[in-house]
């Protein structure tokens, strides 16, 4: 097969299209789908888990939380009212001293962040808190 100028710079155009626009397979989904996914489908507990966040937040651009889950191989946190709910995935590996983790997070309006933590002995549990944002951070 035999190429001409034309065709390869169009092809490469494309490629180059298709790598940056937004698929809908790389879609975040809803919350409900972010947590079966994360679950597999199980049961989701309450307890072992710590999850801090502000009660109301002053700016929606830097939000600060932190999860505390002893005993945990992962967690997800999610923020139900952002365009993209799923905000980070935090894995534990077997050298890990603790799993807790704190960071800032930006939301878009008031909305509940949840967080999902994977225990080791497979179960899962869930802690949420309402944050209530004065100055949008998303756009929203």
């Amino acid at each position: 097969m035999k190429l001409s100028r034309r065709e390869a710079l169009a092809l490469g155009l494309g490629g180059v299209a298709a790598a940056v626009l937004p698929l809908p397979a790389m879609a975040s989904g809803s919350v409900e789908e972010l947590t079966a996914a994360f679950t597999g489908g199980a049961a989701v507990g309450t307890g072992g888990l710590t999850f801090t966040a502000p009660e109301i937040a002053e700016n929606g651009n830097t939000v600060p939380i932190s999860v505390d889950a002893p005993g945990a191989t992962s967690i997800m946190i999610m923020a139900a009212g952002n365009p993209t709910p799923s905000v980070c995935t935090i894995n534990f590996g077997p050298a890990a001293g603790s799993q807790m983790a704190s960071t800032r997070i930006r939301l878009a309006k008031t909305q509940d962040v949840i967080a999902i933590a994977k225990m080791a002995d497979g179960s899962f549990v869930q802690a949420q808190s309402t944050v209530k944002v004065t100055i949008g951070g998303c756009g929203g």
